[in-house]
């Protein structure tokens, strides 16, 4: 990755950001300093691209609150959505049968896992299964008794917890045993995740600047996590956050302040500035 050349003006034309832990403070709410400053950077001729981990049920509402009509990467690259539009351009779904073998093979590593899925769709749910740990918040999801639920209908994903060990052991493991046949990320505190193989926030970001006719070339993204490293490979420029996930620190271009200190403010106002 190499840094873009600043010229006249603000140096890239996409602005790809990731939501928990990058452009959402601690609090799931976006702070006025920030809303400024990619509103600036949008006046200045760039497009602001949301590239998150959530499924569009989990995301609709943050993008409708910013006012945001444009594309989405939701799904860690899964889905590809129109926020203006209320629809999705893209979706990939997940082999069930790929899944539940991979499943399989990191039981018999590690033992008995808990199990949540994000259904596929606009309105898809996410399901939680029995022992799954779900995080306190504002982001609905649908308890489950019997695990089998989880594969009755399409799937964008299957998140995986383990009740002794701890998410970057847990990532390590599946990754090892099973990384042949689903992708393995890490998206944050207590978010395992198995993919469709080959999917990240890159492909899906790849999609979706094709569509809007800007390359790699002109990217520069936040980001805070470990799934986030593929974006950062493909955009030009990667920036963590100060509490960002130290794997994504040790191949970002540079290092900006926390969610909860305006850090991609902090960047965009001095790019505009230079």
């Amino acid at each position: 990755m190499s840094s873009a050349q600043q010229g006249e003006g603000f140096p890239y034309k996409l602005v790809a950001t990731d939501l928990d832990g990058t452009l959402l403070r601690d609090d799931h709410t976006v702070s006025q300093r920030t809303r400024d400053a990619l509103a600036a950077a949008t006046e200045a001729g760039a497009a602001h691209i949301v590239v998150t981990g959530r499924a569009v049920p989990w995301t609709r509402h943050i993008l409708d609150d910013l006012g945001y009509e444009g594309l989405a990467v939701c799904g860690q690259g899964a889905q590809v959505y129109h926020a203006g539009e209320h629809r999705l351009l893209t979706s990939v779904t997940l082999d069930r049968q790929l899944a539940g073998l991979a499943l399989a093979k990191i039981e018999a590593e590690v033992g008995p896992l808990s199990l949540a899925a994000s259904r596929d769709g606009v309105d898809g749910d996410v399901l939680i299964g029995p022992g799954y740990q779900a995080q306190e918040g504002p982001l609905p999801y649908v308890p489950i008794k019997d695990a089998s639920e989880l594969w009755s209908t399409p799937l964008n994903k299957v998140y995986v917890q383990h009740p002794r060990l701890t998410d970057d052991e847990l990532w390590a493991v599946a990754h090892r045993v099973a990384g042949e046949l689903v992708g393995v990320t890490m998206a944050g505190a207590g978010i395992v995740e198995l993919l469709p193989l080959g999917l990240s926030k890159a492909t899906g970001l790849a999609i979706a600047a094709r569509r809007l006719g800007v390359k790699a070339a002109d990217t520069i993204a936040f980001g805070d996590m470990p799934n986030d490293i593929p974006m950062f490979g493909w955009a030009a420029h990667g920036v963590a956050m100060a509490n960002a996930h130290d794997e994504l620190k040790a191949v970002a271009d540079e290092v900006t302040l926390s969610n909860e200190e305006d850090g991609i403010a902090v960047v965009l106002e001095r790019l505009l500035t230079a």
